[in-house]
């Protein structure tokens, strides 16, 4: 008798694929605040080379760490100018278009905002509404969340914010 070692044959074909995906940016002056792909009245906006949007930056890594791909960074680098101040948007578009391309769907994504300020309360469905409509997805099939860092760390003295994501793509 031979014993084989490994994954069982079923595994090989996986049909779901999970990604996860991290962002953050300093805030700045003279900058909209840009958060899921909604504008948001505060008085600083997010440091950054395109429009800064963390949330669909977290949502772009997700998706494209789910396909096995290299980071945002290297799909749309920042030293690229046609990226400069470039709607977020376009980033998230080009890794579903690229997951699509390879036969996968997005079943959904998870999204946790961590700020201090300003409060997401009253921005949240806006921004589930706008990234299900990035995403090809109904509106259940996207979460977004706000947490504060209870003022600890560079969170809690206000100096920026961070994005965490997840994704969970479906094979065609």
């Amino acid at each position: 008798m031979r014993l084989v070692f490994g994954p069982p044959a079923r595994y090989a074909l996986a049909m779901q694929r999970i990604g996860m995906g991290y962002d953050s940016h300093r805030f700045a002056p003279g900058r909209p605040l840009v958060l899921g792909g909604v504008r948001i009245e505060h008085d600083l906006g997010l440091a950054g080379h395109s429009d800064a949007d963390a949330a669909l930056h977290a949502l772009t890594d997700a998706i494209l760490g789910a396909l096995g791909e290299d980071d945002i960074g290297q799909h749309f680098p920042d030293s690229d100018p046609q990226w400069k101040d470039a709607d977020s948007a376009r980033f998230v578009r080009g890794a579903v278009d690229l997951a699509r391309s390879r036969g996968w769907g997005v079943v959904n994504c998870d999204l946790t905002v961590v700020t201090e300020s300003p409060r997401l309360g009253p921005h949240k469905r806006a921004m589930k509404l706008r990234i299900a409509e990035l995403l090809g997805v109904a509106a259940d099939q996207v979460a977004v969340k706000a947490k504060t860092n209870e003022r600890m760390g560079w969170i809690g003295r206000g100096e920026g914010l961070a994005v965490l994501a997840a994704v969970l793509l479906e094979k065609d």
